[in-house]
C-alpha cells in the first residue's frame, strides 16, 4: 500500500477547502508540507485528482469518486485511534439541522446525548434544508435532521416523526373567531412564508401546486422567529410547523387557522451520506432520538426531558 493515512488527510482537506493553503491552516500543516504531501500521493498512484483552476483545486471525476472512500476510511481510522487511546469511540459528532428542527429540538436532544457522553464533542449547525443536504453530500457534516423527504442520489434517509405545518393568525384577525377558511378565503390574505430552499416552504408549494389560485405573497422570510413576529402584527398569516408555534398557541398570541383542503403533513428525517462510515456516535445519537421521540404522534407532541 503505497498512500498514508496523511496523505488522504491532504487530500480530503484539500477537496473540502479548494485550496491548499486552506487545506494547510485547517490541518495545522505548512504550506510546503501540504503541497508536497498531495503530489506524493498523485505521483504514487500515476493518477491526477484535481484541475487546477487559477488558485483554486477542484475534484475531477476520480477524485470526486475517492473523496466518499477516503472520508469513510478516515472516519474508521479515527474510530480506531480512539479505541487505542482507550477513549469510549465517541470522540466527535458534525450534525446539521433545518432550521424548525435546529430551533426546537437539536438543542435539548444534543443537550442529552451529551449528558450521557460527556466525552464527546458535538457541533450543530443550523440551516435551511437545502444547505443541510448540501453539507452532508459533500461530507462537511456527519448527520443531518432535515423536514421533508431527500431526493439526494448519494444521501441516505431514515424516516424519523412526523410533523405537520398549519396556517395561523392573530387571535384579531376577522378569520381567527371561526378558525377556519377556505382556499378562496386565504387565496384573498397576503403571506408571509419561508424562503426557497426550506424544507417548510417545499411541504407548503407541493400543497398548493394543484390549486389554481396565485398567493399574494407579502414576505419570505428565513427565520421561523421572524415570521411570527410579522404575524403578530397583522402584515399577513403564515404557515409554518406546529412545533414552532406551540408556546404561542398555548400563551393565545397566535392562532391556528384550520384549512381542511390542504395537507400539509410531512416527516422528519435524518440523513448521511451513503458511504459514510457509520461512527459509534451516529449510531449512539439517532438511537436517542428515536427513544425520546417513541410513541410521539406528531413532533409537537414531543416532550423532551429538562437538561440538568
Amino acid at each position: 500500500m503505497h498512500f498514508t493515512l496523511r496523505q488522504l488527510q491532504v487530500f480530503a482537506a484539500v477537496a473540502r477547502q479548494e485550496s491548499v493553503s486552506k487545506a494547510a491552516e485547517y490541518l495545522s500543516l505548512s504550506q510546503s508540507a501540504t503541497s508536497s504531501s498531495l503530489a506524493e500521493l498523485e505521483r504514487q498512484s500515476a493518477c491526477q485528482l484535481f484541475d487546477r483552476m487559477g488558485k483554486r483545486l477542484c475534484l475531477n471525476s476520480l477524485g470526486r469518486q475517492l473523496l466518499p472512500q477516503v472520508m469513510a476510511l478516515l472516519d474508521q481510522a479515527r474510530a480506531i485511534e480512539d479505541l487505542l487511546e482507550g477513549k469510549s469511540g465517541f470522540g466527535s459528532l458534525e450534525v446539521g439541522a433545518t432550521l424548525t428542527i435546529g430551533n426546537y429540538l437539536a438543542t435539548l436532544l444534543i443537550g442529552n446525548f451529551m449528558q450521557s457522553h460527556p466525552g464527546c464533542k458535538v457541533a450543530l449547525h443550523v440551516h435551511n434544508t437545502a444547505q443541510i443536504v448540501h453539507q452532508v453530500a459533500h461530507h462537511e457534516l456527519d448527520l443531518g435532521l432535515i423536514e421533508g423527504a431527500c431526493q439526494h442520489p448519494d444521501i441516505e434517509v431514515m424516516p424519523w416523526v412526523e410533523d405537520e405545518l398549519v396556517v395561523f393568525c392573530t387571535p384579531r384577525h376577522p378569520l381567527a373567531q371561526r378558525g377556519t377558511a377556505s382556499m378562496e378565503e386565504l387565496c384573498g390574505e397576503p403571506w408571509i412564508l419561508r424562503e426557497q430552499g426550506s424544507g417548510t416552504r417545499l411541504t407548503f408549494d407541493q400543497a398548493m401546486r394543484h390549486r389554481p389560485e396565485k398567493l399574494n405573497i407579502r414576505l419570505e422570510l428565513e427565520h421561523t422567529e421572524a415570521i411570527k413576529r410579522a404575524v403578530e402584527s397583522a402584515i399577513g398569516i403564515g404557515c409554518i410547523s406546529r412545533l414552532a408555534l406551540r408556546d404561542e398557541f398555548r400563551h393565545g398570541s397566535l392562532v391556528p387557522l384550520e384549512a381542511p383542503e390542504l395537507d400539509l403533513t410531512r416527516r422528519f428525517y435524518f440523513i448521511w451520506h451513503s458511504l459514510k462510515y457509520q461512527t459509534a456516535a451516529m449510531r449512539e445519537f439517532i438511537e436517542q432520538c428515536q427513544a425520546l421521540t417513541a410513541g410521539v404522534r406528531r413532533s409537537d407532541e414531543i416532550v423532551l426531558p429538562p437538561i440538568a
